[in-house]
């Protein structure tokens, strides 16, 4: 696992606001709904090729809002535990987006599968063949 990064905790900025799911009467009461977002292109955190990669990273694309990470939580019915999941999740789209990439070997075909595939083309050529007209043949 890589090494996870340390956001100062003056970066990430929290709003509230009153979440849908579980608290009854709560709900329309309380802003346990926890809204994180994160500047990270101006973040002391981050070196710029890691930058680079949060950017263009396919995993943040639907996250990034005008430059900024945002990320929303209201599994619980409190707001500090939102908060502490918020962050975590954060962190955890973090580390997938900057973990180093797994580069395909390319390999080649077994000897059996381009015997196939030229039999394959020999056949088809054949029945192709068979069916043009020639002058020396009947039909």
């Amino acid at each position: 696992m890589p090494h996870r990064v340390e956001i100062p905790a003056d970066e990430l900025q929290f709003t509230f606001s009153r979440s849908s799911g579980k608290g009854g009467q709560n709900v329309n009461k309380v802003s346990t709904r926890v809204t994180l977002r994160w500047e990270f292109g101006s973040s002391r955190a981050l070196s710029e090729s890691q930058k680079r990669r949060i950017a263009s990273s396919p995993l943040l694309a639907r996250r990034i809002v005008d430059g900024a990470i945002v990320l929303h939580e209201d599994r619980e019915r409190q707001q500090g535990l939102n908060r502490k999941l918020v962050i975590e999740k954060l962190h955890e789209l973090l580390d997938r987006a900057l973990a180093p990439r797994k580069r395909r070997i390319p390999t080649k075909p077994p000897s059996g599968a381009k015997e196939e595939r030229l039999d394959t083309k020999r056949r088809q050529s054949k029945r192709k063949d068979s069916r043009r007209w020639r002058p020396d043949r009947e039909g």
